[in-house]
């Protein structure tokens, strides 16, 4: 887009003033000095000039003053730019057991819950990823969308802290899933799409399930990071049950199966403090950084303070040949007695 494009004011109707900048070309704020006849007048290329110079800034002085009161400004635009980094979508576990230190116990002094580190850890996350779009979803008994994909990253920390009320026992998984994939929509597909879980586990994805989620996640191909934040003690991702092998008995270890056989890009990383959590975020920021479109949006830009200068630098110039010509016009009577009595001694 174009500066004239962009070119607009806020109160049009003082434009209708703006032909009172020819005055200057039919009346001159110059003294006049009469002359018997022009042919005695020598030519004088210098006062020409400085006549030409003076009418353009009385002109420009009038045009730049009633643009000024008119409210002029260039319009904001947006531009295309590429960067490095991806479209996010956050989902954040808001499950009871998320409220638990890494040690399976309540906070107390210093100690931090597991929302707690992941809310802290994701806001550096995003603070350090200046192109990406970032959606954030949470979920507990039922998925809730926090902040839909946006480029507003002031907006998206708000929102990851805002995650902070306690949430319910269960953990329903598949419509948290269901939710952050449809946080992605159907603009930009050759971005890289990355679909991060922040959950402890603990959740079954029933098999009527299954089927919708495989179509959704073939679909957006997103790449599908789990941050599992085990709490001590609890059975890893690939340990098997003393038992029966079902996932009731061993959720964790089902889910991650049924995300290696989803085939979209799958990572799990098993954190048990908030340095592994830290470390595992850290590994994330390094791997999702491709090519990506984003916009650079630029704020309207005010012209007020330009115009109104511009027309005090042009009143200034007609006033310092004012200033300059009433000096000159002072000294002229005082060195014509000068030059009498100059002649009196010759004589």
């Amino acid at each position: 887009m174009t500066v004239l494009a962009r070119f607009g004011v806020t109160a049009p109707a003082w434009l209708w003033l703006l032909p009172l900048a020819l005055l200057p070309l039919a009346a001159s704020a110059q003294r006049r000095v009469p002359i018997p006849s022009l042919a005695m007048v020598p030519a004088d290329g210098l006062s020409r000039l400085v006549d030409a110079v003076l009418t353009l800034a009385g002109m420009a002085g009038i045009g730049f003053l009633v643009i000024a009161l008119s409210g002029p400004h260039l319009a904001g635009e947006s531009l295309a730019r590429t960067g490095e980094g991806a479209q996010i979508s956050l989902l954040v576990d808001r499950s009871g057991s998320m409220n638990e230190t890494f040690a399976g116990r309540q906070p107390s002094g210093a100690e931090e819950s597991k929302a707690a580190a992941s809310r802290r850890i994701l806001d550096g996350f995003v603070g350090r990823r200046a192109h990406d779009l970032v959606a954030v979803s949470a979920f507990s008994t039922s998925p809730m969308a926090v902040l839909p994909m946006t480029d507003r990253h002031d907006a998206v920390r708000a929102a990851i802290r805002a995650i902070d009320r306690p949430g319910l026992e269960a953990t329903n998984v598949a419509r948290g899933l269901g939710l952050a994939l449809a946080q992605f929509g159907t603009g930009a597909p050759q971005a890289s799409r990355v679909l991060l879980l922040v959950s402890d586990g603990a959740a079954v994805i029933d098999r009527r399930v299954q089927p919708t989620l495989r179509e959704d996640f073939a679909k957006i191909r997103p790449t599908l990071y789990w941050l599992f934040l085990r709490t001590a003690g609890s059975p890893g991702l690939a340990d098997r049950p003393a038992g029966e092998d079902t996932p009731q008995a061993a959720p964790e270890r089902h889910l991650d199966l049924f995300f290696k056989s989803l085939g979209v890009p799958y990572r799990a990383f098993e954190a048990e403090s908030a340095q592994a959590v830290e470390a595992a975020i850290r590994e994330i920021d390094r791997q999702e950084r491709k090519p990506i479109s984003y916009a650079e949006r630029r704020p309207q830009r005010d012209l007020t303070g330009l115009a109104y200068g511009l027309a005090a630098l042009a009143m200034g110039l007609l006033l310092a040949g004012t200033l300059i010509e009433t000096d000159l016009a002072t000294r002229r009577p005082a060195s014509r007695p000068a030059a009498s009595r100059e002649t009196r001694r010759a004589a």
